[in-house]
């Protein structure tokens, strides 16, 4: 199957930075899109930023014009820049990749566990 890994959390002050790392490997997996979404203790996930197979876009509103996701697909990983970091983007940062393996008829979507950011104020 498809293993995912974030990396890259941490404690930072407000107004500060992180990048974040997302790193899928195991089975071969042609990429739809990939995801990362925000969980805020004691929130839903949110959708924080989506970039498709073919390098397009998208933002929630809260992280536009501060946070900016890209691509490797030569090392499997997508990150994500955090600039301008505010308090309420504390939580924990979780990928989502989703695409289609050998074996499946259908795209699956594969989770990593997460890594912690804690921005202080």
């Amino acid at each position: 199957q498809v293993q995912v890994v974030e990396s890259g959390g941490g404690l930072v002050q407000a107004g500060g930075s992180l990048t974040l790392s997302c790193e899928y490997s195991g089975t071969p997996i042609t990429i739809n899109y990939v995801e990362w979404l925000h969980q805020a203790p004691g929130k839903q996930r949110d959708l924080v930023a989506q970039i498709t197979s073919s390098g397009m876009t998208t933002y929630s509103d809260s992280v536009k014009g501060r946070f900016t996701i890209s691509s490797d697909n030569a090392k499997n990983s997508v990150y994500l820049q955090m600039n301008s970091l505010k308090p309420e983007d504390t939580g924990v940062y979780l990928c989502y990749v989703y695409g289609s393996i050998p074996t499946s008829v259908w795209p699956l979507g594969y989770w990593g566990q997460g890594t912690q950011v804690t921005v202080s104020s």
